[in-house]
Order: structure tokens, then C-alpha cells, then sequence
């Protein structure tokens, strides 16, 4: 038994534990994490963010670490003993610096952990395992390892940078109580069958809350008189068009509202953390509720997102590509086919006159900045957050273009913001578009924005 080199670990062949053999194999070309990372497909929507944000952390540290750093420093491996057989049948030939195995360990670990931390606590020795497997063996030395460590981790972290991670669990709220409903005594659910994934709500609901009253809107007639004048709370199973519509009617009559997760995107029911019908169930019996703001656009009610001039149908062609070929892609394209023919209009904000391309403008502050908003973790910030593409800046359109492929518009000098909790935009060329939470309105000249703090109680 021999020391072959200071860099690497004393190895027996007879003690050689074949787990770290096996281990390391299966980690060539990514495979272990491509197994993982289905294993975490299959357990929600909640995990399978986390399988992706690792497959992508793990293909960047790939390419960097393996087309990059390693032709740079071309580092020889450590020395074999001659009295030991190889410890692998086939040993690696490229450089040893950095380490490519620990790199994507790291990477995939490190990325997935960013969308679900709890992950880590499986992730990290796994990871860990891989990477002292590589100098147990003797294929790198544990500067190499090391290094692979910190580009994976690095490379993770610049993605979180660029593409900010969707936060765990709920987005604050304020404080606020709402009766308890065991069975759904006293709970009216409206359910718009044409909204999103609605189909079959109904069966869902009532096998889990029968004493609920269900409501299929009408669309031909009021919404306030299909609802019974005594109900304690109302609910809702529909895309965001349809929960800001019965939420409007919940703030009237001064009653908490419950969101079922039944449209195309639920963004109101992703910030309150229900991603499936049993989580509004379990908030409904058990009385769990917070307030939110509440925005409102010439009077009509808005909890996301609302949209001015070109950004409507940007954002209608970005939500039908970004399932085909990704998220970013489809908001740099979205963004191109929209501005590419698209003249710019002058608006009047707060009082002071831009030359824009477009406008978004969020219930609450939004990451990533840009017009390619994801996520925000506060529902009750009392905050109106305008953002505009900027149309005084040269080549302002190709800029914005490609700062979106890679997230990066607020540093592009392209974007331009207002945050309060009143916003009055007047245009100066003609009537525009505007939409709140996927609905078009008509084109008018003057578009007044405000915001209700907290005025809505919600189920979470």
C-alpha cells in the first residue's frame, strides 16, 4: 500500500469501496443528475423547477468547465502507482484541472437547492460523494476537485442572478382572519367552466368540501345575482381573469376570498402557495387567511399584472411559445415580433412626458425587472410597480431584445420605472390598449392606476 501522489487519498484495492466505483461511472455525461432530476419531475410542480434549475446550473458548469478551463489549463493527472491496478478501466485522457464530475455535482446540487432548498439535505452528500470519489479514486487532485466545486456552485449562482428562482412557500401577506368552513358550510364557489383546466372542478370540490355551494357562471348575467346574499366566503375555479372578476364582487360584500388553482398560468393562486385543490381545501377548513393589496385599472379590479400599449399582445404570444421552446427564448421572440413593426407612443407619466415601446406594470414589486416579470414575494407591499421599455436610447429595441434572451434589461439602460400607489398615464399619440390579469379593455386616452393596501382577505 503506497502513496502515489500528496494530492490524492492512500487507495486499497481491498478496501476500495465499489459504491464510489459505481458512483462515479454513473456520474459520466451527466447521468446520475438526468436520473435525479426525473425523480424530481415525478414529485409536483414544486420539485420539477428544482430537476430543471439543476439540468440547466449543471449544463452551464459542463460547457464552462469542459470547453473552457480545462483546454486552458492543461494539467496532467495524478501519477499511477504501478504496484496498484488502475482503479479504472478506462482512465481519463483530458486535463485534470478543473474537475468536470464535481463541477456538474455541485451545479445540479447547488441549482436545484435554489428552487427547493430542502433538496440539499439529499443533494449535498450525493454531490459531495461524487466529487471525493474522484480524488478516492485517483483521477484528479484535490485542487482540481475543489476547483470543480467553486465553478459549479458559481455558475449556479449567476443563473439564480440572472434568473431569479421562484422563493418557497407563499409571498408575505398581511394580517387577516376568515371564518373557518369544515365541509365548506357557508362557501359559495363560483366556477367558470371555459376558464383554463375548470373541467371536472366541480366533482373535486364537492367530494372534498359538500356542504359548499357551487355557482357555474352564467355569462350572460350578472355575476352578483347568481350568489346567494348570505354566503361567508366566496371561491373561485378559473384563470386570473375570472379570480380578479368574483374578487371584485368578494370586496363589495366584505367577505374572504379562495382561490382553486384552475386556469392556464394561476398566478394569483401560485403567490398564495396553493398549488393544487387540497391546499385551498386545507385553508378553507382550518381559517388560515392575509390580506392583499388590491390594483385597479380605471376602476376595474387587478391582483397580478396590468399591461399598456404593445404589452398585451406581447405577453399573449410569449405565454403560447414559452412551453415550446422555453421561457426566456420566448419572451426575447414575443418581444421582437411585437416591437419589430411597432411605432413608439408618448406617454404622460405621473406627470412627465416618455417616449416608450412598452409597459407593465405590477400589483406589487415583480422580479426579474424587466417586462419578462416572474415572481414577487410580498402580495401586500403597497406598491404599484410600472416598468417601461424606454424609446429614446439607441438601438433601445435590439437591446431589449437581447437583454431579455438572458434577463438582463435592467442592466441594459433600456428599462424605466415608477413605483407608488397611484399612477395616472395620459397618452399623446392616440388611444391605447390596456389589459389587467390576461383581460383587454378598449382603447381610451387616459388610464388611471391605483392601489387598495390590503383590502382583500384571502384564503392561503
Amino acid at each position: 500500500m503506497r502513496q502515489s501522489s500528496r494530492s490524492t487519498v492512500v487507495r486499497d484495492p481491498r478496501r476500495a469501496e465499489p459504491a464510489l466505483r459505481y458512483l462515479t461511472l454513473s456520474a459520466n455525461h451527466g447521468k446520475l443528475w438526468f436520473t435525479v432530476a426525473g425523480v424530481l419531475a415525478g414529485s409536483g410542480k414544486r420539485y420539477r423547477r428544482a430537476g430543471l434549475r439543476g439540468v440547466g446550473s449543471l449544463a452551464g458548469a459542463s460547457l464552462l468547465s469542459n470547453a473552457v478551463l480545462k483546454p486552458l489549463f492543461d494539467r496532467g493527472r495524478p501519477p499511477v502507482d504501478p504496484l496498484l491496478p488502475p482503479p479504472l478501466r478506462r482512465m481519463p485522457w483530458t486535463s485534470s484541472f478543473p474537475s468536470g464530475h464535481s463541477a456538474s455535482a455541485a451545479a445540479f446540487a447547488v441549482g436545484a437547492a435554489l428552487e427547493r432548498p430542502r433538496t440539499l439535505f439529499v443533494l449535498a452528500p450525493l454531490a459531495t460523494a461524487v466529487a471525493y470519489s474522484r480524488v478516492y479514486l485517483g483521477v484528479h487532485h484535490k485542487s482540481d476537485v475543489l476547483a470543480g466545486v467553486a465553478v459549479g456552485a458559481g455558475v449556479a449562482l449567476a443563473g439564480h442572478h440572472l434568473w431569479p428562482a421562484v422563493p418557497a412557500g407563499a409571498a408575505r401577506t398581511g394580517p387577516g382572519t376568515a371564518p373557518a368552513l369544515p365541509d365548506g358550510e357557508g362557501l359559495t364557489v363560483v366556477v367558470n367552466g371555459l376558464s383554463g383546466t375548470s373541467s371536472g372542478a366541480e366533482v373535486t370540490i364537492a367530494k372534498a368540501l359538500p356542504l359548499a355551494r357551487i355557482v357555474h357562471w352564467d355569462l350572460d348575467k350578472p355575476l352578483a345575482d347568481q350568489i346567494d346574499p348570505d354566503a361567508r366566503a366566496l371561491a373561485v375555479a378559473g384563470g386570473d381573469g375570472t379570480v380578479a372578476t368574483v374578487a371584485e364582487l368578494a370586496l363589495v360584500r366584505g367577505i374572504p376570498l379562495a382561490v382553486f388553482p384552475s386556469g392556464t398560468l394561476n398566478h394569483f393562486a401560485r403567490a398564495l402557495d396553493l398549488e393544487a385543490f387540497a391546499d385551498t381545501v386545507a385553508a378553507v377548513v382550518s381559517g388560515s387567511a392575509g390580506t392583499v393589496d388590491v390594483g385597479r385599472v380605471n376602476g376595474k379590479v387587478f391582483l397580478n399584472t396590468a399591461g399598456l400599449g404593445v404589452y398585451p399582445g406581447m405577453v399573449r404570444l410569449r405565454n403560447r411559445l414559452e412551453h415550446r421552446i422555453g421561457k426566456w427564448p420566448a419572451a426575447a421572440y414575443s418581444m421582437y415580433r411585437t416591437l419589430k413593426g411597432a411605432k413608439p407612443i408618448r406617454l404622460d407619466i405621473n406627470g412627465e412626458e416618455h417616449p416608450v415601446w412598452a409597459v407593465f406594470v405590477g400589483n406589487g414589486t415583480y422580479l426579474p425587472r424587466g417586462l419578462n416579470p416572474a415572481t414577487r414575494s410580498d402580495l401586500a407591499d403597497g406598491i404599484l410597480d410600472l416598468q417601461y421599455l424606454r424609446a429614446d436610447r439607441r438601438f433601445g429595441r435590439t437591446t431589449a431584445v437581447i437583454a431579455s434572451l438572458f434577463g438582463t434589461v435592467e442592466r441594459s439602460r433600456v428599462l424605466g420605472s415608477v413605483q407608488s400607489d397611484r399612477i395616472e398615464v395620459r397618452s399623446h399619440s392616440g388611444p391605447i390598449l390596456s389589459a389587467h390579469d390576461g383581460e383587454v379593455e378598449d382603447p381610451v386616452d387616459t388610464i388611471v392606476l391605483e392601489l387598495e393596501p390590503r383590502a382583500l382577505t384571502v384564503y392561503r
